[in-house]
């Protein structure tokens, strides 16, 4: 899973990532909210952890502008305030957890895991449609089909971010460990193994193609 640390102080920036990275997370490093737009823009990513430094105003629309690119990614905001009203209004705009400095980066390590919880969940189930992690296995309806290794794992990152438009490059940063290393091609090897292994299995439709931006996890059809 793929984080982004936004936060101006370096030296704090550098020690949070290294706490999550030595938690087998990977991490990209913002220093500014127009540097972590860009990222969002670029990439997938599951959290954001995110200084409230920057002023209520920015982070609170920075939080809606994430929020409205990917509807399920959790923000986690820390902060130099420990005050109550603090906490309480943060958590209304948007935040998803608030956490006081200095921080306790076990603590934070933690959270990060608690808050990502629903999203290492070995089972998605969306109407008829059974996605089984650990046995990689897609059920519809009582029949059962196997989608193995990078394939499933697209297909699964796609199911949990339903009719969100999600590029090649976002899916190669959320699934490949190198991505730069790796080919835009193989994605279209993965959806092409999803529709002979799911879709034309089952004879539905999950994964649409938008042009030119990347594609879309559309089953129960909008």
């Amino acid at each position: 899973m793929r984080l982004l640390v936004v936060e101006r102080d370096e030296t704090l920036n550098n020690l949070i990532s290294k706490s999550l990275n030595e938690a087998n997370y990977k991490t990209d490093e913002a220093f500014t909210i127009k540097d972590a737009k860009y990222f969002l823009d670029i990439r997938s990513y599951n959290l954001i952890i995110v200084d409230a430094n920057f002023g209520n105003s920015e982070v609170f629309k920075f939080i809606d502008h994430a929020k409205n690119i990917y509807p399920l990614i959790k923000v986690i905001v820390i902060s130099d305030d420990s005050s109550l009203e603090s906490e309480i209004k943060t958590l209304r705009m948007g935040a998803d957890d608030y956490i006081k400095k200095p921080l306790n980066f076990d603590l934070l390590n933690t959270r990060v895991d608690v808050a990502l919880r629903g999203g290492r969940e070995n089972k998605i189930v969306i109407k008829d449609l059974v996605i089984v992690k650990d046995e990689e296995k897609v059920i519809y309806k009582g029949q059962e089909s196997y989608l193995k290794g990078k394939a499933f794992e697209v297909f699964m990152h796609l199911a949990r971010y339903p009719n969100q438009v999600i590029s090649k490059e976002q899916l190669l940063d959320a699934i490949w460990e190198e991505p730069e290393l790796v080919t835009p091609n193989v994605i279209e090897v993965a959806i092409n193994q999803i529709r002979r292994k799911v879709d034309k299995v089952f004879k539905i439709d999950t994964i649409k193609t938008i042009r030119r931006r990347g594609y879309k996890f559309c089953y129960p059809k909008e």
